[in-house]
């Protein structure tokens, strides 16, 4: 089954085939992307998460389109509230993340676009092990207060060069970021926000996120293109 398109609020609903599901995702762009940022959030949060949001407005200002995708379909959701288990099935997220890493190379939507993945919390795991799944796609990673330890037996695989973003206060985060690096073979970077915590909404912590990103993103997937 193809991706339907549906126009709302200026910004274009998407259905991602994928698999035996279909995934609804918000597309937006400015008028000649450089690239485009496919957006995996975390446990218990949607397309709709204004904190992703707000990167992914920044991220238009940069240049770059934008993917904000839901990998569980609305059923799934309302199992996952009850039971916590499909936010952490990090091997379906990613292959729903793969199948929407595909589609993007396969719509007239945004063709022939550098790919990156924003991954946060659990999502950052399951981009990952996407990353390592697409080697030849995907062109960068970022993790906001990411999970990469749940990727651990992909990080090795992993080429796409990779940026780590931690809060300073959210100190388990930090630990296991520092570990995952060590795991890791290609480009990586670790970078933490002084006096944030694991959602940065202190003042100021989610705009030096978006900068850290866009700055990630222009620089590789500019370079990619």
């Amino acid at each position: 089954m193809g991706p339907t398109t549906v126009v709302e609020r200026g910004e274009r609903t998407v259905r991602v085939p994928a698999g035996e599901v279909n995934l609804e995702g918000t597309l937006g762009s400015p008028a000649k992307p450089s690239g485009i940022v496919l957006f995996a959030h975390g446990s218990g949060s949607s397309r709709h998460s204004p904190r992703n949001r707000f990167v992914a407005a920044e991220l238009h200002k940069a240049g770059m389109a934008t993917l904000l995708l839901d990998l569980l379909t609305a059923e799934e959701e309302a199992v996952d509230l009850r039971t916590r288990q499909l936010r952490f099935d990090i091997g379906l997220l990613a292959e729903r993340l793969v199948h929407a890493t595909d589609w993007l190379g396969e719509s007239p939507e945004v063709p022939y676009l550098p790919v990156g993945l924003f991954g946060a919390s659990t999502g950052a795991g399951a981009a990952l092990v996407a990353a390592a799944a697409r080697p030849g796609r995907v062109d960068a990673v970022v993790s906001r207060g990411g999970r990469p330890d749940l990727a651990r037996e992909a990080l090795a695989r992993v080429t796409a060069p990779t940026l780590l973003i931690v809060g300073g206060n959210d100190r388990p985060v930090i630990e296991m970021n520092r570990t995952a690096m060590d795991w890791m073979q290609g480009e990586k970077q670790l970078l933490i926000v002084p006096g944030a915590t694991h959602l940065f909404e202190e003042p100021g912590a989610l705009e030096e996120v978006a900068r850290l990103a866009a700055d990630w993103f222009t620089r590789h997937l500019v370079a990619a293109r």
